[in-house]
């Protein structure tokens, strides 16, 4: 099996990744939203749209 960041052989101790340092890409990818399933319900839009709005701001 392959590492599905940077396709070296993965780890046993890091499966499916390579290193740490790979799976800490993969969580940032999710975390930042960069993973996602599309949908084509325009209510999803809705609901995510009004749950953005109603999060505070993040502090810089």
């Amino acid at each position: 099996m392959t590492c599905p960041i940077c396709q070296k052989d993965s780890d046993q101790k890091y499966r499916p990744f390579c290193s740490r340092r790979c799976s800490d890409v993969d969580l940032g990818r999710w975390l930042n939203g960069s993973y996602a399933v599309p949908s084509t319900d325009p209510d999803d839009i809705d609901e995510a749209l009004e749950a953005m709005e109603k999060e505070p701001p993040k502090p810089h």
